[in-house]
């Protein structure tokens, strides 16, 4: 009897060390699109690092965010949840403490994980941000600042302090324990009120010297003129395109300074892969990469997020599984997956069960190309109120959009068909031949605010 029982335990600890819980670490870039990235067949971009991930992993080329603003789509990342539950809706609301501890981090820390936050929070108020709930923390307040000085004066880019203060939570580890890092880069944001905008790295200000980027078709200021006056007017979105793109001057400018924002982004995540591959942590670190929102580069005559628009809500992202057979790494899905699924995925591959009250789901199984019953459709919601937004919602499927703006009646309302006409060209709501899709559409919709509200 003894003998059994010796092996049988001798057999469970081989299996515990060489399956220990995986480490997880979440990058999240603010406004990349899901364009902005070599392995997506973008010709102009560097992204080496991103490249890198997709090759060893999977990405998912329908990836969206259900609301595209930083607060809203960053409380959807961390608590898996509409924003129709969550509540935050603006930049001064932070969760209260009776729903934070249902968000990642605070279900992985109660399993053991050691768990930090680096960049850019980016909900509620700095004085309110949870950080005595972290065993690592090292956020700012607000949008932040691109430019600081060192303990020697000398200038640094956040973005690189950024990576430096993810090496050093993972040099502060504790050996054999799992940890959870959640690093939110302000890159490729603008940077509000400065003129000159997209304050990249100095040192990649060679970076596509020579390249000019074209411009969409959609860029075109007439397609603005297609929206009702009172979004034309006093728009945001409006507002940002003629500090960054009236001009081709301009354009080529913020193009330039966004894309070496972003390669600046790439090569923290290449110092952070190459640290973990150095102390032998690369083979049980799942990575996933992320955008928290789209960003208009100049179509419908519009810059920023906000709006239902594949550029504004279609968004990056990777997930890398350092156990994925060969035969499944460098593969991609087609599956139509969103930021509140984050959260449950990284509490699946943790080995956690998922709390209820998350509207995501865990995409760990697409991941494996196991087949599942998985969503068609999502719901928009863009409920931030703001005097230069107006507030939106729709429904979003494979094949159509349907948006309205819930301060107005429906005498406005978008409807696009992205398989026959995928730069949202033609508004076909007010077309006879379309009522009854617009109508399924609609009662859809309502449906899933009483699903997830």
């Amino acid at each position: 009897m003894f003998t059994i029982i010796a092996l049988i335990a001798f057999v469970l600890s081989g299996c515990m060390k060489k399956n220990p819980r995986p480490n997880i670490i979440f990058l999240l870039t603010d406004d990349q699109r899901a364009d902005a990235m070599g392995c997506v067949g973008n010709p102009y971009i560097q992204t080496p690092n991103m490249d890198k991930l997709a090759r060893g992993g999977v990405m998912f080329s329908k990836a969206y965010v259900t609301t595209p603003i930083c607060a809203v789509s960053r409380a959807s990342i961390l608590s898996g949840q509409y924003a129709l539950r969550h509540g935050i809706r603006d930049f001064k609301t932070s969760f209260a403490d009776s729903a934070y501890q249902f968000t990642y981090p605070m279900v992985l820390k109660k399993a053991g994980y050691r768990i930090g936050f680096i960049g850019k929070y980016g909900i509620g108020l700095e004085k309110n941000f949870p950080a005595d709930k972290y065993d690592y923390w090292k956020c700012f307040g607000g949008q932040g600042y691109y430019w600081h000085k060192d303990s020697l004066g000398r200038d640094v880019h956040l973005t690189k302090m950024i990576g430096d203060w993810a090496l050093k939570f993972l040099k502060s580890n504790p050996k054999n324990k799992p940890f959870c890092l959640s690093v939110s880069f302000k890159a490729p944001h603008s940077q509000d009120g400065d003129p000159r905008q997209f304050l990249y790295d100095s040192a990649y200000i060679h970076l596509y010297n020579d390249q000019i980027f074209p411009m969409s078709e959609t860029a075109d200021s007439f397609f603005l003129s297609t929206f009702p006056e009172f979004f034309r007017e006093n728009n945001e979105a409006r507002i940002r395109w003629k500090i960054r793109f009236d001009t081709p001057e301009k354009y080529q400018k913020s193009v330039t300074g966004y894309y070496r924002l972003i390669y600046g982004a790439d090569a923290q995540i290449g110092r952070i892969r190459q640290y973990l591959t150095e102390k032998g942590l690369n083979k049980n670190t799942i990575i996933l990469l992320m955008g928290d929102n789209g960003f208009y580069l100049g179509e419908h005559g519009m810059a920023g997020k906000w709006y239902g628009h594949e550029e504004s809500i279609r968004v990056p992202f990777i997930v890398y599984d350092p156990m994925l057979s060969k035969d499944k790494r460098g593969t991609k899905s087609n599956d139509v997956v969103l930021n509140i699924d984050v959260a449950p995925t990284i509490l699946d591959y943790a080995g956690l069960e998922i709390p209820s009250s998350m509207h995501g789901e865990s995409v760990k199984d697409l991941v494996y190309g196991k087949h599942k019953n998985w969503r068609s459709d999502f719901m928009f919601e863009h409920p931030f109120v703001h005097k230069t937004i107006p507030r939106s919602e729709g429904v979003v499927s494979k094949e159509w959009r349907y948006f309205h703006f819930i301060d107005r009646d429906t005498s406005y309302e978008w409807l696009f068909n992205v398989n026959r006409d995928p730069k949202e060209i033609n508004n076909l709501a007010k077309y006879n031949k379309y009522q009854t899709i617009k109508s399924n559409l609609k009662e859809r919709l309502q449906q899933m605010k009483q699903v997830y509200k």
